[in-house]
């Protein structure tokens, strides 16, 4: 009896576990249309968080370039950018990284928090969190 307990109580551990992950596919909302512009991919890698462009929704803007960008990515294709940079999980949050906005070519510092089931809330701002620009992000259903 112990050990089915034991089981069940381990799968819903895991279970919420994953659901309160950032990792994977998400739409980004044009905050005005209310249309999705773009797909990012949020991944891991040696224990920070990023994410990129991996479709671009409009046919247009496909082969579109960050021409504001600085630097490196300067006239680099959006489709495939890392916009997402650094991020650390603390808490029930991620924080500690940047955001590039592919329109205007800035980085700023970046918050994530998961708000709902399927709801991403991304905080971009410039020196203290209250000076700064919210964005909600849906996770694409994977069904």
């Amino acid at each position: 009896m112990k050990a089915k307990t034991l089981y069940i109580l381990l799968f819903f551990y895991c279970f919420t576990a994953s659901s309160q992950s950032i990792i994977g596919k998400w739409e980004s909302v044009n905050e005005e249309t209310k249309k999705v512009e773009s797909v990012i991919e949020i991944y891991e890698k040696s224990g920070k968080y990023f994410g990129k462009i991996i479709e671009i929704k409009d046919p247009k803007k496909k082969d579109a370039l960050c021409k504001l960008c600085d630097g490196a990515l300067k006239n680099k294709p959006i489709l495939g950018l890392v916009i997402i940079n650094g991020l650390e999980k603390r808490k029930n949050e991620w924080t500690g990284g940047t955001v590039l906005d592919p329109k205007n070519g800035k980085k700023y510092k970046c918050t994530i928090s998961l708000e709902d089931k399927g709801i991403m809330k991304l905080r971009g701002y410039i020196g203290f969190s209250l000076f700064g620009r919210t964005a909600y992000w849906n996770r694409v259903n994977t069904k």
